[in-house]
């Protein structure tokens, strides 16, 4: 992990076409924060190896930047690319949950 601009991390795995470009704004280092970074890393290692990106944004120290997303919660990932667009609200315990909404995963028949 790399600093870069301040509060700002980035992870960058991307080594092939087809990458991930996800923003993960937090308040501070709380637990809930640490624990919605881990559980994204988790996510990314196993079902996007080699190609994401992870940009932190620290709301505290830079509360500007929650209205470029429209962020009204944190911890909140924004899926930038691909496209659309996506938002995820939590610390991204319930993996099922969180790939759902990135749309790795498509929604069990029974939880519609």
């Amino acid at each position: 992990m790399s600093e870069s601009g301040g509060s700002f991390e980035v992870d960058d795995v991307s080594g092939e076409s087809g990458s991930w470009e996800l923003r993960l704004y937090i308040a501070g280092r709380t637990q809930r924060s640490l624990a919605a970074l881990a559980n994204l890393r988790k996510i990314c290692d196993e079902h996007l190896a080699g190609r994401y990106q992870i940009e932190v944004v620290d709301l505290l120290e830079h509360p500007q930047l929650a209205a470029g997303d429209e962020i009204v919660a944190i911890p909140t990932l924004v899926r930038k690319l691909p496209n659309p667009m996506r938002k995820i609200i939590g610390d991204l315990r319930d993996t099922e949950r969180a790939l759902v909404g990135l749309q790795l995963r498509r929604p069990k028949a029974d939880s519609v």
